[in-house]
């Protein structure tokens, strides 16, 4: 961008033109004391500038400053993955308030991470206690993507993290494993189907019905993580022909009807990454997508940890952490050399943390922008998953978003983005600077507590004991002073904050909350080394945050679903039930 003396009125003509000579989605843009030249290679394009021309003119001194703007993104693709599948499905009311954010960080695309919560004509069994989003709502917010430049891709997962529907009699033959697997160190129910035909066929149905309330010509059929893939009914077929040959004979069967509709095929690439000698073998169309959620320095601190069990735990969950601290450079390394097209998917950081990670998110997204420009990458896929109940709320995302659209849109301009000031002046609209400022100092706390870890913080470790890896080791008691004191601080500007935006008492209440949550947290760590009394000074705050919590979830979310992200936290009141009746 360059300025000059001298710009258009307010009111000043505006001259529209196409031109071929500017990259996708690009767009030319120059204002003067004749108006205003707007020069755009297609629609896209030409939205783009017409957002960027209204930000210019909320500015009283637009008149006074001439601009020349050239502008066009570093990846085609820019989605953003919304899990609403692990508990909390959001109501049409946070979903219009996603696609604002959405069309402010010029993302694309727009993903809603299904299992079981689509309400599938013939399977009313899998999905009537989850309030799941029916073809209707699709369509409804299909055309409000349109309305905004952004497409609506369905997506369903079709091997993996299919427990929901295994859960049920009905389906139950359908599973790898019909009495479960073990997986770092426990036992974990059926959650991968046999890869067979009449599997295929089955997860076909069901992709049939869900892109019929969608326009994209796009689909994600997942296919990540099918831990007891060869363990079991293919074990024998594994044994015979491959790993890997068995998962991407399933896996292209089931992308074969959409790959010969001429629709372009996104699946994840943790198992295909894996067998070089797939890679040859990709069809037309279908994209693997490399996801990895932890920026490279925190993988590099939990490999030189010197008691190693962070390290262990995760090797015990079969995870390369050395390819971890490499990061998308690492976990692409074999696409990459194999000539493979394939698109980057990092994460908010939000999950497993109650109040985020944004400093990891920051990292990660950045991480991804890098080795994907790199590699010619066409897609970037911001994803926000929901594990174990998602209770962070969906405030704690709105920052990650903001900068995840800003790298991928342009690496270089955005890198050092103020994701605070965005969500003052753009998102939540406070005046005072607060609101932003907390969500983004809540998202930094995790990195005072000092414990090297992956996927997770130190307060959801605390409050999900059963669900996550243990600790690594206790954060020492002056970190943990140090972590309330920033609690209550955040705290306290919330109460004096003003965001103007529609939600913005949702945001004050729901982060206040969490912010509580997180402060109970630190005295469920702090319990461990005091007296029985502790425990039961503990379980007499319990109630209340989850009441409340119950409450902040009906603000966003619909109340399918809650009762089983709340029967969460039932191990860690337990373990304080027990710790109670000591002296």
């Amino acid at each position: 961008m360059t300025t000059t003396v001298g710009g258009a009125a307010f009111d000043g003509p505006v001259t529209v033109t196409v031109d071929a000579a500017l990259p996708a989605q690009g767009y030319r843009l120059r204002t003067g004391p004749d108006g205003v030249d707007v020069r755009h290679r297609d629609a896209a394009g030409l939205r783009y500038a017409l957002q960027t021309l209204d930000q210019l003119r909320a500015d009283p001194g637009f008149p006074a400053v001439g601009y020349d703007i050239a502008d066009h993104p570093d990846f085609a693709v820019r989605g953003f993955l919304l899990d609403i599948s692990r508990d909390r499905v959001p109501t049409r009311r946070t979903l219009e308030r996603w696609l604002g954010i959405l069309a402010l960080a010029r993302f694309n695309q727009l993903e809603l991470y299904c299992e079981h919560t689509f309400a599938y004509r013939d399977h009313r069994q899998v999905w009537q206690d989850a309030s799941p989003l029916t073809a209707e709502d699709l369509r409804w917010l299909d055309a409000r993507c349109a309305m905004l430049g952004i497409e609506l891709v369905a997506n369903q997962n079709t091997f993996g993290h299919m427990e929901r529907f295994l859960r049920h009699p009905e389906h139950a033959d359908r599973a790898e494993n019909t009495d479960g697997f073990e997986r770092g160190g426990r036992h974990h129910p059926p959650s991968t189907l046999a890869p067979t035909a009449d599997n295929a066929a089955f997860v076909t149905g069901l992709l049939e019905e869900i892109t019929g309330a969608v326009r994209a010509r796009r689909v994600t059929i997942g296919a990540d993580e099918p831990f007891e893939l060869g363990t079991g009914r293919s074990r024998e077929r594994a044994a015979r022909e491959g790993l890997g040959e068995v998962y991407f004979a399933y896996v292209t069967r089931v992308m074969r009807p959409w790959l010969d509709a001429g629709y372009t095929v996104t699946f994840w690439a943790d198992v295909f990454g894996d067998h070089p000698e797939l890679m040859g073998r990709m069809p037309p169309g279908a994209v693997p997508v490399v996801w990895q959620y932890d920026a490279p320095r925190y993988a590099a601190e939990v490999l030189a940890a010197p008691d190693g069990t962070e390290l262990r735990s995760w090797r015990g969950r079969g995870s390369d952490v050395e390819r971890l601290r490499d990061g998308f450079r690492g976990r692409a390394r074999e696409l990459r050399a194999a000539g493979v097209p394939f698109w980057v998917a990092p994460g908010t950081g939000t999950w497993n943390s109650l109040i985020g990670r944004l400093d990891n998110a920051v990292e990660n997204m950045t991480d991804a922008a890098e080795a994907g420009l790199e590699s010619g990458a066409q897609g970037y896929v911001l994803t926000s998953w929901g594990d174990h109940g998602m209770w962070d709320p969906p405030s704690v995302a709105f920052g990650p978003a903001v900068h995840g659209g800003a790298v991928s849109w342009c690496l270089e301009a955005n890198r050092g983005t103020d994701i605070a000031a965005v969500l003052n002046e753009h998102v939540l609209l406070d005046p005072t600077g607060l609101s932003g400022t907390v969500l983004d100092r809540l998202g930094r706390v995790c990195e005072e507590f000092g414990v090297p870890m992956l996927n997770g913080s130190p307060v959801a470790r605390a409050l999900f004991p059963d669900v996550n890896p243990p600790l690594p080791a206790l954060p020492t008691a002056r970190a943990l002073d140090d972590v309330t004191r920033t609690l209550r601080e955040c705290r306290r500007d919330l109460a004096v904050a003003a965001p103007a935006a529609a939600d913005g008492e949702v945001v004050r209440r729901e982060l206040d909350h969490a912010a509580a949550l997180a402060e109970f947290a630190v005295d469920v760590l702090r319990a461990r080394s005091h007296s029985g009394a502790a425990s039961r000074r503990l379980l007499l705050r319990l109630p209340a945050l989850l009441a409340e919590q119950r409450s902040c979830w009906l603000l966003r979310s619909a109340p399918g679903g809650l009762d089983d992200s709340l029967a969460r936290i039932t191990p860690l009141r337990h373990a304080l039930q027990e710790a109670a009746s000591r002296p």
